[in-house]
C-alpha cells in the first residue's frame, strides 16, 4: 500500500527564542522580540526548515490588538504584522523552498475560553488580522482554538480570503476528546465549512489520539502537534501570563516526541509537527524517522 505523503510542520517559536536569546520571557515576549532582536525570528524559522519543516508558522500568534493595548503597543499592530511576515519570507526565500502559515492566536489569552469574546466582537477582529495575513501566507492557521465559538468566529473570519484555512483545536489534557470549554471535540465537525484541514496542537501528546480518533470520522486531511509542558499551571490560567508559569517535561526529548508522532501516523494522521518546548531538535527526528518508515515530505 503507497503511504500518504506526510506535511512536517515545524515546532515552538517561544520557549526557542528564550532559549536562543537567553532572555527571561515578557507576557509579550515572542512579539517584542522582533522589535529588540530583529532577525532572531528569521533564524528559528530557518533552523526548522533545515530540520526538515515544510511549513513556517508565522510569529504572528500573540499580534493581537487586545495584547498590544495592554503593553502600550497598539500603534505597532499592523507593523509587527509585516515584521513577523517578512521574518518568516526572509527565512523561507533563503532556505528556497517552504510555505508561510500566518498564525491567529486566540482573543482575550491561551487555553482561557471563559475571556473569549462573543462570536459577534470576535469575527471583525480575527478579520483584521487575516485581511493583513491573506497577501503573504501560503495558508491561515488557526491555532489554540479552545470552544466551539472560538472556531465559529475564526472560521467566518478567514473562510473568504481565497487561502486554505487549519483549524488547530487545544483539547484537554485529561481527555482528549474535550475541547479547554470541556465542549466535546466531536461538536466541532458540523462547523467547519470553510475549513481545510482539521489539527489539534499544545496539549499533551498523550491527548492527541483521543482527538485524533473524532477527526478520523470526517474527511479533511488531519494531525496534531503537541507541548512538552507537565502541565498547564494555576500560574498560567490569569490576565498576561509569561510562559516561566510553565514547566517543560523531562521525559519528552525528540526520539520519545518521535514515538508519539508516529503512532498519530497510524492513526490517519498526515499533518504532524511540535508545539511549545518542541524544537528543531524533535522535527529533525520526526523528519529522520519519517524517512525510515517511507514516507514522502510534502
Amino acid at each position: 500500500m503507497t503511504k500518504p505523503a506526510i506535511t512536517l510542520l515545524d515546532g515552538g517559536m517561544g520557549q526557542e527564542l528564550v532559549k536562543r536569546s537567553g532572555d527571561a520571557p515578557t507576557a509579550l515576549w515572542s512579539t517584542r522580540v522582533m522589535m529588540d532582536r530583529p532577525g532572531l525570528v528569521a533564524d528559528i524559522h530557518r533552523a526548522y526548515f533545515e530540520a526538515g519543516a515544510v511549513i513556517a508558522t508565522a510569529n504572528t500568534y500573540a499580534i493581537l490588538r487586545d495584547r498590544l493595548v495592554r503593553e502600550g503597543l497598539e500603534d505597532a499592530f499592523e507593523s509587527l504584522h509585516a515584521k513577523a511576515l517578512e521574518e518568516a519570507r526572509t527565512a523561507r526565500d533563503g532556505f528556497g523552498q517552504g510555505r508561510i502559515a500566518g498564525a491567529i492566536g486566540p482573543l482575550g489569552a491561551t487555553y482561557r475560553p471563559d475571556v473569549h469574546p462573543p462570536v459577534s466582537q470576535a469575527v471583525p477582529l480575527y478579520r483584521e488580522i487575516a485581511d493583513l495575513q491573506a497577501p503573504h501566507v501560503d495558508l491561515f492557521l488557526l491555532e489554540s482554538v479552545a470552544s466551539l465559538d472560538h472556531a465559529r468566529a475564526a472560521l467566518a473570519a478567514t473562510r473568504d480570503h481565497g487561502k486554505p484555512v487549519w483549524l488547530s483545536v487545544t483539547v484537554d489534557d485529561a481527555d482528549g476528546a474535550r475541547l479547554r470549554s470541556g465542549e466535546a471535540v466531536a461538536d466541532l465537525l458540523p462547523l467547519l465549512d470553510g475549513a481545510a484541514a482539521l489539527l489539534a496542537n499544545c496539549s499533551t501528546p498523550e491527548a492527541m489520539p483521543a482527538a485524533l480518533e473524532v477527526f478520523a470520522r470526517q474527511e479533511l486531511p488531519f494531525g496534531a502537534y503537541a507541548n512538552g509542558f507537565t502541565a498547564i499551571s494555576d500560574g498560567f490560567l490569569v490576565d498576561a501570563p509569561t510562559v516561566d508559569a510553565l514547566s517543560a517535561r523531562a521525559d519528552m526529548g525528540p526520539d520519545a516526541y518521535a514515538d508519539h508522532v508516529m503512532a498519530w501516523l497510524d492513526m490517519g494522521a498526515t499533518l504532524v509537527g511540535g508545539c511549545c518546548e518542541t524544537g528543531p531538535e524533535h522535527i529533525r527526528a520526526i523528519a529522520d524517522r519519517l524517512k525510515c518508515a517511507g514516507y514522502d515530505i510534502a
